[in-house]
């Protein structure tokens, strides 16, 4: 693990902390759980301008709530997840939730002390309502959206999951945890709603999306677009464009590793054979590791949903919106727990490190604790050794903390 510097508004300049990482035998998980669905006809009011409606949230829930309603914590996903965050829907299922190993009994989101809630975001493609979803202004034939679906922001998927919470009877909520654009969204309730949360869990994000970041989700949404067989967005019922949607995940999945990473997974390896074939073709390891990825996420993800939600992260801008970060954190009434990884270039640790010091100046508890990894950006996803302890603490003096 690296250096963990605990920032306390009574402690000043930050001090570093070393800590020692440790790794305990997983407890058994949450097992077989199901999504569930709730349908609002009320319109949804966008950031953008205009109204839609109605709209579905899928999501799911680990763990009971207690009778005060005040051990809930809302986990954010990233771009490609949705709200299957832990357990499996059957028993024949080949992999778990995408956070399995941080959510369950005695886990680092212990779920014999909190009740868990994961959402799929609006714009999505796992049950909420997204372009793919039946565009009730069609008939004869009912169509999806497709293009004709609102620009959404982050803004707007955590107003959806106010009214889920509200639904769901929860005033309050103890913590909200996420990571990439999961911490966007995570940010956006502690500064929109900082009545709601008392604990804020941010992982490998930032306060904006870079232009960098955007140039990246750029050309991804080029490559989909610039598919013949995009349709301009009407390609249900039709062959979907999964060229260019291989391509635009190719790209994304590069900015989650690493150089590091895949020099020591794959160097200069090649596929077949000893020596190059002299072909165009793919012969590398490497090419044959990204054309399966791009195979695998046209299984599960819309084509769509990724052009709304790229779009969405790349309007993120909290300093933009409130004048400074220094006045977005002052919104801010939660204790913050950050998490950074040394060898993610996409959301680098100096992002996580300025909204730490601007958390600081502005009086607010906070600790961020940067820990290295050979992983990059995914690090926020696969090494949960070294995080459990830490969100397990940061959760512990929460809970005991006069705030919550």
């Amino acid at each position: 693990m690296g250096l963990a510097r605990i920032a306390n508004p009574a402690a000043s300049p930050l001090r570093p902390v070393t800590m020692t990482a440790y790794q305990c035998e997983p407890e058994p998980g949450v097992g077989i759980v199901r999504r569930q669905q709730m349908t609002w006809a009320a319109p949804l009011h966008l950031e953008g301008g205009g109204s839609f409606a109605p709209v579905t949230l899928a999501y799911e829930t680990y763990g009971r709530l207690n009778a005060t309603a005040s051990n809930a914590i809302l986990l954010l996903h990233a771009l490609s997840g949705d709200a299957h965050a832990a357990g499996y829907h059957s028993s024949t299922d080949r992999k778990p939730g995408w956070w399995d190993v941080m959510v369950g009994p005695g886990r680092a989101f212990d779920t014999e002390r909190y009740f868990v809630i994961c959402s799929n975001v609006l714009g999505g493609c796992q049950g909420s309502t997204g372009p793919s979803s039946r565009d009730p202004a069609t008939s004869a034939p009912i169509r999806p959206y497709g293009a004709r679906f609102p620009v959404i922001t982050i803004g707007d998927m955590v107003r959806a999951q106010a009214r889920l919470l509200d639904a769901l009877g929860i005033g309050q909520l103890f913590a909200v945890a996420g990571g990439s654009m999961g911490g966007f969204q995570a940010l956006e309730w502690a500064t929109a709603m900082p009545e709601r949360v008392c604990g804020v869990i941010l992982l490998a994000t930032s306060a904006r999306s870079a232009t960098q970041t955007i140039a990246w989700n750029s050309i991804a949404r080029q490559a989909i677009m610039r598919d013949p067989r995009w349709r301009g967005g009407d390609y249900y019922g039709h062959e979907p464009p999964t060229n260019g949607m291989a391509v635009a995940r190719m790209i994304g999945h590069i900015t989650y590793l690493n150089e590091a990473s895949l020099e020591d997974r794959f160097g200069r390896r090649l596929q077949t054979g000893d020596s190059p074939a002299f072909v165009l073709g793919p012969e590398f390891a490497v090419e044959s590791y990204l054309d399966h990825q791009g195979d695998i996420f046209n299984a599960r993800f819309d084509a769509n949903s990724y052009l709304y939600i790229t779009k969405a992260m790349d309007y993120w801008d909290l300093p933009g919106r409130y004048g400074s970060l220094d006045a977005a954190m002052a919104r801010t009434r939660a204790d913050f727990l950050l998490l950074s990884f040394d060898s993610d270039w996409l959301y680098p640790t100096a992002e996580s490190a300025a909204i730490a010091s601007s958390l600081q100046r502005v009086g607010r508890r906070v600790e961020h604790v940067d820990l290295h990894t050979e992983a990059g950006h995914d690090a926020f996803l696969i090494d949960h050794a070294a995080q459990e302890p830490i969100i397990t603490g940061f959760l512990s003096r929460l809970a005991h903390s006069a705030r919550c």
